[in-house]
């Protein structure tokens, strides 16, 4: 009889740097996938590491293998200790996304640190991991991967809005799961919040207070990969390239980029989302109450944010729900996602 419960840890390192989230999770398949969240924790970087993935982008391929050796160790010490701190026992996998280093998939290239075979036997557990190379190979952008969770687990909303690193979107349009990246968020923001002392802005209160830069936000409104089709996705590459150039050249004081990029956020976001919609907003950015304003300001929808695990752990526990499909050697890459030639079960099984 095939297996209809699952219990699972999943773990998810983005690229806002904001730590590792980690989440136990039981799933059960009926007439649909129920899940249901027990646990759940985010463990901050230490200073040492921080620097060391910030800089990731710089690295030869050579280097990024030893600091992947390294990063797998360190991210096996942060799953025990989970594990044993919540007595979790009895568990069928650990679904690590790992952290990205690089992602090139124009170039066939992405790279996830902290997925190596070594990872099972340092926790001594099942470990899925390495879920983006599959899709890059096949001609897949690698990304994103969450919305065949959308799909599965909260199919109730029209669009399903992440606010990371990256904003990011999916949505049914006929028959089709369509998602892609909109635009860089919590990876700009941060970054000027942290060059007034603070790791981020907190609700958006000091982009609230500072003067939009018109100049500026036509510059970034005109780049062109908000004119592209899906399927897109966007990496630190990217950003290092076209965002901070823009606006280290405009010479504009910290508070005015935050109030400038957040409007540039909400109307990224407010182009691709249908009036009248109902919208799930998850990530640490649903906490930014600025930014949720001007996309209400720019268009008539439902914005819903749920409960804080939900919010801060989504991206963790459909990273989970992944590592269940491959498990289950069923689909958890969509073809109409990420462009790949075909729909597939991606990811590395680990015992």
């Amino acid at each position: 009889m095939e297996k209809k419960e699952y219990h699972v840890v999943g773990v998810m390192s983005g690229t806002s740097l904001d730590g590792i989230d980690l989440v136990e999770a039981k799933f059960v398949l009926d007439e649909t996938w129920r899940f249901e969240i027990i646990c759940a924790e985010t463990v901050g970087y230490p200073d040492v590491w921080h620097e060391e993935l910030k800089g990731l982008v710089l690295r030869s391929l050579d280097e990024l293998k030893k600091i992947d050796e390294d990063y797998t160790v360190f991210l096996a010490e942060v799953i025990k200790t989970f594990i044993i701190k919540n007595n979790i026992k009895n568990i069928d996998a650990v679904c690590s996304h790992g952290h990205t280093a690089l992602h090139r998939p124009e170039n066939k290239l992405t790279y996830q640190i902290g997925n190596q075979p070594i990872l099972a036997k340092l926790i001594n557990e099942t470990v899925v991991c390495d879920f983006r190379v599959e899709d890059v190979e096949l001609g897949g952008q690698g990304a994103p991967l969450v919305p065949i969770g959308d799909q599965l687990l909260f199919s109730e909303y029209d669009f399903c809005l992440n606010l990371g690193g990256f904003a990011n979107i999916s949505t049914q349009i006929k028959n089709e799961r369509i998602a892609y990246d909109i635009c860089p968020v919590n990876i700009v923001l941060n970054k000027y919040a942290r060059n007034l002392g603070l790791n981020y802005d907190d609700g958006g209160q000091i982009a609230a207070s500072g003067a939009y830069l018109i100049h500026l936000g036509n510059q970034l409104n005109k780049l062109d990969f908000y004119e592209e089709q899906p399927p897109k996705s966007l990496g630190l590459e990217w950003v290092n390239k076209n965002i901070f150039p823009l606006i280290e050249s405009s010479h504009a004081s910290d508070k005015d980029v935050l109030r400038t990029f957040s409007d540039h956020i909400a109307k990224q976001i407010s182009r691709v989302i249908k009036p009248k919609a109902k919208v799930l907003v998850t990530g640490g950015g649903a906490y930014n109450d600025y930014i949720i304003s001007r996309i209400k300001s720019n268009i008539q929808t439902e914005i819903i944010i749920p409960n804080h695990d939900l919010v801060e752990f989504k991206e963790a526990l459909i990273f989970a729900f992944l590592g269940i499909l491959k498990l289950r050697n069923e689909v958890n890459c969509l073809q109409s996602v990420t462009g790949a030639s075909k729909n597939h079960s991606s990811g590395r099984i680990y015992s």
